[in-house]
């Protein structure tokens, strides 16, 4: 039986709006005429009638809420799920974990809660230049600063096999990278950067390894969306676009 008071999901962020208050109102008058809830909303995602199984994940969301400080990262809950999915399937496969770029490396942080990464005989690598200025080819994020490198790697000193690295992608994987890897996820949002550490890293994916692409499905990035799939097809690969922006491949 149907439960008629379904939960719902409702975060506030979404990009590239016109007018924020009269799309604010026209969601409101959409979601008042939903029948059942399972309602999500936020990060440009409207779905209806989903279960979504992730919100009965106790320890996912104990690690989300200890971790996320604002609503740009409340609303990307989804994807934060496709991620600590992919992470935890990591674990059935040989190799190391990486990400490519960590930002303020909340995600990986909910990563290293979930699967109680401390205690495992794996490592985690997390890149970022932490710092723009209009020379660098990435756009600039709200905290970027001189201080947000140090910051990151505070925010791992319980971990000590998390491995924080400053530094251009893919020029600083020559210096610090594994070997073969379990999980890699990228968030580069720059094509020539993307396209870079797949020519460095997916070949040392282990077999069934999931690879998660960040801005794949966006818009904004379609530049590296059609530099990834043309990328993939020479090597037998189709990557799959999911409704949050993320692209999967399995090796």
């Amino acid at each position: 039986m149907i439960e008629a008071d379904y939960r719902n999901f409702l975060g506030t962020i979404f990009f590239a709006v016109k007018d924020k208050d009269a799309f604010s109102r026209a969601l409101r008058d959409l979601l008042a005429e939903v029948k059942l809830g399972g309602i999500f909303t936020g990060d440009n995602l409207i779905t209806l009638s989903k279960t979504m199984g992730f919100l009965d994940d106790a320890k996912l969301m104990d690690a989300v809420k200890r971790h996320v400080d604002n609503n740009t990262e409340r609303s990307i809950l989804w994807r934060q799920a496709v991620v600590a999915w992919a992470a935890h399937e990591g674990l059935r496969r040989e190799g190391d974990f990486v990400e490519c770029a960590c930002y303020k490396g909340t995600t990986a942080r909910i990563v290293c809660d979930y699967l109680d990464f401390a205690a495992l005989d794996r490592h985690y690598y997390l890149y970022d230049l932490f710092e723009h200025d209009p020379s660098m080819p990435h756009h600039s994020m709200t905290e970027h600063s001189k201080e947000l490198y140090a910051k990151t790697k505070e925010r791992f000193a319980a971990f000590p096999n998390v491995t924080v690295t400053q530094g251009a992608v893919p020029e600083v994987l020559h210096k610090v990278a594994p070997e073969k890897i379990a999980f890699l996820h990228i968030d580069l949002n720059n094509v020539d950067a993307e396209i870079g550490a797949l020519e460095m890293l997916f070949d040392r994916m282990s077999p069934g390894a999931i690879l998660i692409l960040d801005d794949f499905g966006w818009i904004f990035y379609q530049a590296q969306h059609k530099a990834e799939v043309a990328w993939m097809e020479k090597r037998g690969y189709r990557i799959l676009e999911l409704p949050t922006g993320q692209g999967m491949v399995i090796k």
